[in-house]
């Protein structure tokens, strides 16, 4: 891995070459992804099994596309029972944390018969994204699946490539541990357009939630407006700060986990120490040798990763919140002092034992994480971003007479005479 020193002049080329990654969406991506998005809105099944057989190379029809219980049994008795408890621990884990994110309808009285308050509703439907082509990634089904269900979502429907046409057992199970209602076999731009627009088989959704590559992500912001979306997810990233005493192999570890999952990944160290930056940089090296996926490790840490040597830790924090990184990790003597100074960062994992590998599968929080600096102004995946608000007034006769005046007043300062006449209306009313 390359050592920068902040001081160096190339520091701030290196920077923004790493923040601004992924940023823009390639134009034959969005092309592409238009063009399925429309097609699908217009034609509905007939486009979305169209293009699953000619992207993914499988053939589905209305019967065959959705998982039926009998194939939801077969696929779960496929997961091994030690594997079968390891998801349950997690999906325990993850829910023990989300429910303290549980909310509830308020109301007060301020005076003479005025009521004021909010309705907390949960959305009624809302479609899952997880891959499961190539890799499959029950973690995420989890993540997405257990705040919806926390939240009272009646119907949680999941879409997922199948290899095949059949379902990876891993996804069933989660699913089946989760209460997910419904599976469909389809993934790709063409799912994110079913969920939005609606087809004769997969039913239009309220939210669309769950991370995917390139075209997913550009069909999901396509589509937003007609349906909400939880974020743009953009490649993953780790940044962490580390004084002297971090273990350097455990540093090195930590960024190789994250450089792993693809080649636009981004895995970043700041420490103060120089001695440390070496030793990190020879761990990485030593540790490369055995990974099987040692070539997307290279590319991704050659483009998107970097050891910078910083002035002091307080340098490291004011890099780290211009960064605002998805994965924040405080490899240092006293992390919890450091904590109130960081301002942006999706996950904070505090101390030498908390690598953020164990946030993505067990550790409780969520692990949809806001991405590419957006950690500036959007948070974790939560039972939040399965409720919807209402507010509620209830006036009386007097709290009317004693407020109606000034209210008509704004509405004729806003020339608006029909909303000051809704309002004289009443209060010129006979009192009865």
């Amino acid at each position: 891995m390359r050592i920068i020193h902040t001081e160096d002049a190339i520091f701030e080329d290196v920077f923004f070459q790493i923040t601004q990654r992924g940023k823009v969406f390639d134009e034959k991506i969005w092309t592409i992804v238009k063009g399925i998005v429309a097609d699908v809105a217009a034609r509905g099944d007939e486009a979305l099994f169209g293009y699953t057989k000619k992207l993914d190379g499988y053939t589905l029809n209305a019967d065959t596309a959705v998982v039926s219980p009998g194939e939801m049994a077969d696929a779960v008795t496929q997961v091994r029972a030690d594997d079968f408890a390891i998801l349950r621990l997690a999906v325990q884990r993850i829910e023990r944390f989300h429910l303290k994110q549980r909310v509830e309808d308020w109301f007060y009285s301020d005076e003479d018969g005025i009521e004021i308050g909010q309705r907390i509703v949960p959305l009624e439907k809302v479609g899952i994204y997880t891959p499961g082509g190539l890799a499959s990634y029950p973690s995420t089904v989890i993540m997405a699946a257990v705040p919806a269900r926390i939240a009272g979502v009646p119907e949680i429907i999941l879409v997922t490539p199948s290899k095949g046409g059949k379902v990876n057992p891993l996804i069933a199970a989660a699913a089946k541990l989760c209460g997910v209602t419904q599976i469909f076999k389809i993934g790709g731009a063409q799912s994110i357009a079913a969920l939005a627009y609606g087809t004769e088989t997969i039913p239009k959704v309220d939210k669309i939630v769950g991370p995917g590559n390139a075209y997913v992500a550009a069909a999901k912001k396509l589509v937003y407006g007609q349906v909400a979306i939880d974020m743009i997810a953009g490649p993953s990233e780790v940044l962490i700060i580390a004084d002297k005493t971090a273990e350097a192999s455990f540093v090195a570890a930590d960024l190789l986990a994250q450089a792993e999952h693809d080649e636009m990944s981004s895995a970043v160290c700041l420490t103060p120490n120089e001695t440390l930056a070496n030793e990190v940089a020879s761990e990485v090296k030593h540790q490369l040798l055995g990974l099987k996926r040692k070539s997307i490790v290279k590319r991704s840490l050659k483009d998107f990763g970097a050891i910078f040597i910083t002035k002091d830790i307080d340098e490291a924090i004011a890099i780290a919140n211009r960064f605002a990184p998805e994965h924040l990790e405080l490899m240092v003597r006293n992390p919890r002092k450091l904590l109130s100074k960081i301002k942006h960062a999706g996950a904070v994992f505090m101390g030498h034992n908390t690598p953020e590998t164990i946030g993505d599968y067990i550790a409780g929080p969520n692990h949809i994480l806001p991405t590419g600096g957006t950690a500036r102004f959007s948070s974790p995946l939560g039972v939040y971003d399965f409720l919807k608000r209402s507010s509620v007034l209830s006036f009386s006769k007097k709290s009317l007479n004693k407020y109606g005046k000034q209210a008509a007043r704004f509405a004729e300062m806003e020339g608006l005479e029909a909303h000051g006449r809704s309002i004289e209306k009443r209060l010129s009313r006979k009192k009865s």
